[in-house]
């Protein structure tokens, strides 16, 4: 065990007495890992801004577009209250996001920490993601995911279609890593106790640990049209290649050996199940779901 996470058992030793007691006024803190986001970045900061979130603490890995620039507005807000250039390459996702967790628990003093990507919007049907962590007792809840059909023309938070996890993908000649893949759940968890994340933020260790699934939900907007995919792919692939450990990220691992066969544009009209898609809404794996338009005409309204 390294001296790192010594330090953290130490802590949680120390916390145990306090891990599921009521917070009635929580401290939430995001952390963002973000390359290249210009499209969605903002937008991002203003829902969740608007849902209840304190502040944000984010990882640039080597962004080229506009996203730091983004960054830098909304620290001069307030809002991003730190932010971490971090120029390796070997997408090291699981620490430098546990490093993020740690600035929140120990300099920011959160009492619950959301753990998201650009792509995510976390919303809470009452309008305020803290309403359900200041009645909670457990210290990890449990968020379902839903994926996002991506319309392309138009603004990502317009996007009004959902799709649901299709069981036999080979009837809608869909991809092996389709768009209609069952979606993982996304965990919120306290500071308290914290131990330790998972690569992509689906779990967490903490001791002692008590969870529940809640109502917040996470609308996941992970493919943004195909210019977009296949940027991410490439990108994705080629830093997974660095990567020390061969766990984790097989999709891109996929269509990155797809893109070097040089098959990966024809890939993602599968990926999105174009060519079956009015089959696929009859048979109800995409259907209408308008509820992030609908707050973010409430944003702008206010």
């Amino acid at each position: 065990m390294s001296l790192y996470l010594l330090k953290k058992v130490g802590f949680a030793l120390a916390e145990s007495f306090k891990a599921f007691r009521l917070t009635p006024s929580p401290r939430l803190i995001m952390t963002l890992l973000v390359k290249n986001e210009e499209d969605v970045l903002e937008d991002n900061l203003l829902f969740h801004k608007a849902m209840g979130v304190d502040g944000f603490i984010i990882t640039d890995n080597n962004s080229t577009d506009r996203t730091s620039e983004i960054i830098r507005k909304y620290k001069e807000k307030g809002w991003v209250k730190e932010v971490i250039e971090e120029t390796a390459t070997n997408y090291e996702q699981k620490e430098w996001v546990d490093r993020m967790i740690w600035k929140a628990k120990t300099v920011y003093k959160a009492d619950w920490v959301i753990n998201a990507d650009a792509d995510e919007l976390w919303y809470s049907p009452s309008g305020n993601l803290k309403t359900e962590l200041s009645a909670t007792h457990v210290n990890v809840l449990n968020c379902e995911m839903r994926s996002v059909y991506p319309e392309e023309g138009k603004p990502f938070w317009q996007w009004d279609k959902m799709v649901k996890a299709v069981s036999e993908p080979e009837l809608y000649d869909l991809s092996l890593y389709s768009l209609f893949e069952r979606q993982n759940k996304k965990v919120i968890h306290r500071a308290t106790c914290y131990l330790q994340i998972s690569m992509g933020n689906h779990k967490v260790t903490m001791f002692p640990k008590r969870s529940e699934f809640g109502k917040i939900r996470v609308y996941h907007y992970n493919i943004r049209g195909k210019q977009h995919f296949m940027e991410k792919m490439i990108n994705g692939g080629k830093q997974l290649e660095q990567h020390s450990s061969k766990h984790g990220g097989r999709h891109w691992r996929y269509f990155y050996q797809l893109y070097k066969e040089g098959k990966l544009e024809m890939e993602y009209e599968r990926v999105i199940g174009s060519p079956t898609f009015d089959k696929l809404c009859k048979d109800g794996f995409i259907y209408v779901d308008t509820t992030i338009p609908e707050f973010f005409k409430k944003i702008c309204k206010d």
